[in-house]
């Protein structure tokens, strides 16, 4: 159960700047924003309002580059990581019907990391045969 929390100045600051995010945003990045409108606001304060927010559904959290990062929007976060040059690609995940055949129950939000070899890199290793 979520607790219910009051309404503050600095709680309708934090919210706007949210709100202001068109992507995915770091904690830091959020602090950064509201921190040249309020410089009383700590970082703490900031974690603990995304840490609500996950906790009432209304923010989604991922990892990525091993850094926390939350969307309003997007409900997956998806990396294919390249073996051999460490190439990072972001890719959308249209549908979950997989997911939701295997999983019973309300998906919010999903992760996946695929591992394997990009295409520039078959292609040097299948010139270089």
């Amino acid at each position: 159960m979520v607790k219910k929390s009051r309404k503050t100045r600095q709680k309708e600051l934090i919210q706007a700047e949210i709100d202001n995010f068109t992507s995915l945003f770091t904690a830091e990045e959020l602090f950064d924003k509201v921190r040249r409108k309020d410089s009383g606001i700590g970082i703490a304060t900031i974690y603990r309002f995304l840490k609500d927010l996950r906790k009432k559904r209304e923010l989604h959290s991922y990892v990525c580059d091993r850094r926390m990062i939350y969307s309003r929007q997007k409900n997956s976060h998806c990396h294919f990581t390249c073996q051999k040059c460490g190439q990072v690609i972001h890719f959308d995940v249209d549908r979950v019907d997989f997911l939701k055949r295997k999983i019973k129950g309300d998906i919010c939000h999903f992760q996946i990391d695929v591992h394997g070899i990009c295409d520039e890199c078959l292609h040097k290793t299948k010139t270089l045969s």
